[in-house]
């Protein structure tokens, strides 16, 4: 309001007139008019999702003014994210579950909302599904037939998890079968009846049977009704008193029999007497060394420290008339030796009064297998029982043979003494070296070697697995003076550091304790393993096993593959059966003695093969059957073996059965391949070609060299080294060296690189690393690379092999003549 009137300017003519004015308030605004559209730019779609699969739904609502505001319904109830914290919805106005559970099947809607109005989107059904998982495998079932061939399975069904919802069902095989091979139970039979026995005293005679036509076997029945019978013999006119005559013809017959043996004792006793001066003189130099091993040396070259002097002249023709073991014993039991059945093979040996230092050369030994003796181990009327013939008044000791494990073995003895020697289990590849010196003097031990045939007494623990037999040395409780060195076969790939080798010991409550890793440092034995076998030096007898560890799954497993055939009970059948074993001599050599009763032949030489311990199965399939002459059964031409059976094939032999059918009566040549493989590993194949007729088969031996003709070898011809070159060699490496030339560097050279702190614990070190050469070199007999390691070292330059045969005997003999052995 503003004052202008003429008042205002000095000049109105009244100073009270004023003048109003009027003031108008102006506000704009844009008024819009609310709307929600009815269809959705992007409906949710429906899902099928795997469990704890993510599900993802869209949703792009109607467009409206103001804009609509989203909220997720399942199965008309609304879902609230910040309770669930596997629901997501806050992106964009989709739904996002992060791991789909069962629960989370069923229909999902997307509504829109403002102010105006309320939008449903089209239901979008949501499946959560599960997919079927196979169970663990069930134990294979016995086999459906109790005689011959038939088929045992195992089974496993979809429920690990089952399927829901429509999820896959699981892929493969429910129901595993293989072949299987019962022995047929044969029933007993009685034999005919006996003769009627004469008239007993009570006037009755009797007559037996028994039931053996045949016998019974894999569970047959005995034979019923009785194995004797008994009748009156004089139709009831049985003559009394009858007892007191035959009374008094029964104690007169005693007495004479009583008088003959004191008579016979008295002989006896007279006899030892007057020949209690007498002893033992082998003219025949072959008897002193009771050796059993042929010698092939050539002559001595000049200049060589170590050797025999050649300019010795031998003073006995040595003469080999036989072949076989000489048992010389004790002059005190002189009497036991005049038996011609132990001189038979030596009738052109003479015996007179002579000495008394035959104990320590002569020997005795025994080989038992199964319970059967071999022809082929002792010369024709050898005596084989030698268990009385032992030094007395002495201190020697001789193990029970009583207390020895009651379990299936394989077993071998032999008499040993100071000199020391060798025991063999043929064709086992174990083997045990007693060295010189081992054995007190005056003294002579039955020691013993046994494989556990049975089922394994040492039971794996986690992944650990048997690598080689269990052998058995005793008497357990005998200390030697010097380490013996035991021989033991095993199966591992030992080419690369994919093991870890343990050398276990069983207790005497049965138990398995570890001694050593193989590639420990100790100073109480000594492991050399070399690529089939491992030699182990021992101080004490006992039960030992290797085990092994995989260190990685590129851990190897050598097996022997072979397959025998036999013809079947049906003319027109061939049977081929395929082995997968441990390659070990021992292990083969029981599926050849299983064969051998079974009438199987080999058909191929068997091969090796590498398994590796990553978990995969084996194959075996047969294959290029000739298609017009041979047939074979169904589902018979390949076989799967799963891993645990073959990685532990040590506690059964693996094999599996083919069964090949001819055409016509008229074929007799079959063809064929055997592939064993192993999946994504190695595999082998075995050619087959041969003829079903006994009369036109080839045959292929089941080994092609023998460990030994006799399984104990005693004195000097048990070693390759000569006795007088090794105590040269002791005396020369023992002593220390400047240069460096000692007893290590010995070791060295024969490929002896760790844990040397055990030679240097000896008192002979240079005589232990001998007696590991000597088992190491026990087949090949060779003295070129001791010699070589010699001519390494400096210490000689003349070969070992050129000494001949007959200085060595001279040598030996000489040295025992010396020592007054």
């Amino acid at each position: 309001m503003s004052n202008t009137g003429p008042r205002a300017n000095g000049h109105g003519p009244h100073p009270f007139f004023f003048f109003f004015f009027f003031f108008f308030c102006v506000f704009k605004k844009k008024i819009y008019l609310a709307d929600l559209r009815k269809n959705f730019e992007q409906d949710p779609q429906g899902r099928e999702v795997p469990i704890e699969g993510m599900i993802v739904l869209h949703c792009r609502p109607p467009e409206g003014v103001p804009a609509a505001e989203v909220e997720w319904l399942k199965n008309e109830e609304p879902i609230d994210s910040e309770q669930d914290e596997n629901i997501d919805t806050r992106a964009d106005h989709n739904l996002i579950i992060r791991q789909a559970r069962l629960s989370d099947s069923g229909n999902y809607t997307c509504m829109a909302a403002n102010i105006v109005a309320k939008r449903r989107s089209l239901s979008a059904t949501v499946v959560v599904y599960v997919n079927g998982g196979w169970s663990s495998w069930t134990e294979w079932s016995a086999c459906n037939v109790r005689c011959g061939r038939g088929w045992q399975k195992r089974s496993r069904t979809c429920t690990n998890p089952a399927p829901l919802n429509g999820g896959a069902f699981c892929e493969g095989m429910s129901v595993q079968k293989i072949t299987c091979t019962s022995l047929c139970p044969v029933d007993g039979s009685w034999e005919v009846w006996s003769e009627w026995s004469v008239c007993s005293p009570e006037c009755e005679h009797l007559r037996i049977r028994e039931c053996t036509a045949p016998p019974p076997r894999n569970g047959g029945k005995f034979c019923e009704g009785l194995s004797q019978e008994s009748e009156n013999c004089t139709d009831g006119l049985c003559i009394l008193g009858i007892e007191n005559a035959s009374d008094i013809a029964l104690y007169s017959g005693l007495g004479a029999a009583v008088v003959a043996v004191a008579v016979l004792v008295i002989g006896v006793t007279l006899y030892r007497r007057s020949q209690s001066d007498y002893g033992v003189d082998v003219i025949d130099s072959s008897a002193l060394t009771g050796g059993f091993q042929t010698f092939n040396f050539k002559t001595v070259r000049q200049g060589n420290s170590l050797l025999l002097n050649s300019s010795m002249q031998p003073d006995l023709t040595v003469s080999r008339t036989y072949s076989g073991p000489i048992c010389l014993q004790d002059p005190l039991d002189k009497e036991l030796m005049t038996e011609s059945s132990l001189f038979n093979p030596l009738s052109d040996i003479k015996v007179k009064v002579q000495s008394s230092f035959m104990v320590s050369l002569g020997v005795s030994e025994r080989a038992e297998y199964h319970g059967k003796n071999h022809s082929g181990t002792f010369p024709h009327g050898h005596n084989r029982s030698f268990s009385t013939m032992h030094p007395r008044n002495k201190t020697p000791y001789i193990q029970n043979l009583s207390s020895l494990p009651t379990r299936t073995e394989l077993r071998t003895t032999g008499v040993f003494g100071h000199l020391g020697g060798r025991l063999v289990m043929p064709n086992t590849g174990v083997s045990l070296l007693i060295p010189h010196g081992a054995i007190p003097e005056e003294n002579s031990w039955e020691i013993y070697m046994s494989i556990n045939q049975g089922e394994p007494s040492l039971q794996s623990d986690g992944c650990e697995v048997l690598l080689s037999p269990e052998v058995t040395c005793g008497p357990p409780d005998m200390t030697v003076t010097t380490p013996f060195a035991l021989t033991i076969p095993h199966c591992a790939d030992v080419s690369s550091e994919h093991w870890n080798i343990h050398l276990k010991k069983r207790t005497q409550q049965g138990k398995w304790e570890e001694v050593m890793s193989v590639e420990d440092e100790s100073t109480s034995c000594y492991c050399l393993l070399d690529p089939f076998a491992c030699h182990v030096l021992l101080d004490s007898f006992g039960t030992y096993a290797l085990t092994g560890e995989p260190v990685t799954d590129c851990a190897v497993k050598q097996l022997k593959v072979a397959v025998f055939g036999c013809m079947s009970c049906n003319s027109l059948d061939y049977n081929l059966r395929v082995y997968c074993v441990d390659n070990t001599p021992w292990a083969f050599q029981e599926v050849v003695s299983d064969e051998r009763h079974q009438g199987g032949q080999l058909l191929e030489e068997p091969k090796l093969l590498h398994f590796k311990g990553n978990t995969f199965s084996l194959q075996i399939s047969v294959l290029d059957i000739p298609p017009f002459l041979w047939r074979i059964k169904p589902f018979t031409a390949c076989q799967e073996v799963p891993f645990a059976r073959v990685w532990c094939s040590n506690r059964q032999p693996l094999h599996c059965a083919f069964s090949l059918e001819r055409y016509t009566p008229t074929t007799t040549q079959l063809s064929c391949k055997i592939c064993i493989r192993q999946l994504k590993g190695h595999e082998q194949i075995l050619q087959v070609q041969t003829s079903i007729l006994e009369s036109e088969r080839e045959t292929i031996t089941f080994f092609a060299q023998e460990d030994s003709t006799f399984p104990a070898q005693t004195g000097p011809k048990a070693f390759k080294i000569p006795y007088s070159i090794r105590q040269r060699i002791c005396a020369t490496f023992d002593t220390p060296n400047a240069k460096g030339k000692d007893w290590q560097m010995l070791a060295q050279k024969n490929s002896i690189n760790r844990n040397l702190s055990y030679f240097a614990t000896q008192s002979s070190p240079s005589a232990v690393i001998l007696n590991l050469w000597e088992a190491r070199h026990q087949h090949d007999g060779n003295l070129d690379s001791l010699a070589c390691a010699l001519e390494e070292i400096g210490r000689t330059h003349t070969k070992l092999s050129n000494i001949t045969e007959s200085k060595l005997d001279e040598a030996d003999f000489n040295y025992s003549r010396q020592n007054g052995l």
